[in-house]
């Protein structure tokens, strides 16, 4: 069983991951960041100690989660020095998992499929956790430690995981950008972007009891070139919102052409 997990990295998913982990028991000996005022930050809250100096990390752990940036990941794994026989595992949606391989006897994947702020809480019970490991007992501890806090664990390999990965900047950081256009497009009149608010819950919603495709609206889905031609003229000011509107209007009617039933 694992009890004991050391945090390597105190950023927005490694905060909330902890949190939740705390709660249901884990101890968290150590929380790593290189900055002093983010590790104490998280260490704060669930009772860990901070540290900015991986040769300080404790290898006395069940279980070590790096949650740490892509591009420093190997400068990470190069200078935390621990036996061969530590767990490991990655949080990364587009790195495989055999990026630990040459680093440790027992790794895998624990990769929480969720948008995570430091400040806002979530709740983990219904997140999919996908779980990658080199050997199937590993993957049976990640398995146990997942189900403390969710009810929806998938085994994902790493080629999954980056497809995932991809679909969910889609489906989160494009749409949330989207939310940002939008709210721009408000201020210039002065309108509060409140007034989106059911129409984005409604939106968001329908797609639990509709296929993405079948639940889509708009002039373009119709290509109301009237309508369309409007919104262009509106946009003459803004040529990067002009070619954002063209393109995805582009994109809808021939996705929706081909796709639809």
């Amino acid at each position: 069983m694992i009890e004991k997990v050391i945090f390597i990295g105190a950023g927005n998913l490694a905060t909330q991951l902890a949190l939740a982990l705390h709660e249901q028991g884990i101890v968290i000996p150590q929380v790593f960041s290189r900055t002093e005022a983010s590790a104490l930050a998280l260490a704060d809250q669930v009772q860990a100690a901070a540290i900015t100096d991986l040769s300080l990390v404790s290898p006395e752990a069940d279980l070590y989660i790096i949650s740490v940036k892509d591009d420093v990941l190997p400068e990470v794994l190069e200078n935390l020095n621990l036996p061969p026989d530590r767990f490991l595992v990655h949080t990364a949606g587009s790195i495989p998992m055999d990026v630990l391989s040459g680093f440790s006897e027992n790794f895998g994947v624990f990769y929480p499929l969720q948008t995570f702020s430091k400040n806002r809480r979530v709740n983990f019970s219904d997140i999919p956790i996908c779980l990658e490991a080199n050997h199937p007992a590993n993957w049976v501890r990640l398995q146990r430690l997942a189900a403390r806090i969710s009810g929806s664990i998938h085994q994902v390999s790493s080629e999954e995981r980056k497809s995932l990965h991809l679909a969910a900047v889609f489906v989160c950081n494009f749409v949330n950008h989207m939310y940002a256009l939008g709210e721009s497009i408000l201020q210039d009149k002065k309108l509060d972007f409140d007034l989106l608010k059911p129409l984005i819950r409604e939106t968001s919603e329908k797609i639990n009891d509709l296929r993405p495709v079948d639940a889509q609206t708009g002039p373009a889905k119709r290509y109301d070139q009237s309508v369309i031609g409007k919104h262009l003229e509106m946009l003459n000011d803004r040529p990067e919102l002009r070619k954002i509107y063209s393109f995805v209007t582009d994109s809808i009617f021939q996705f929706h052409q081909t796709n639809a039933k």
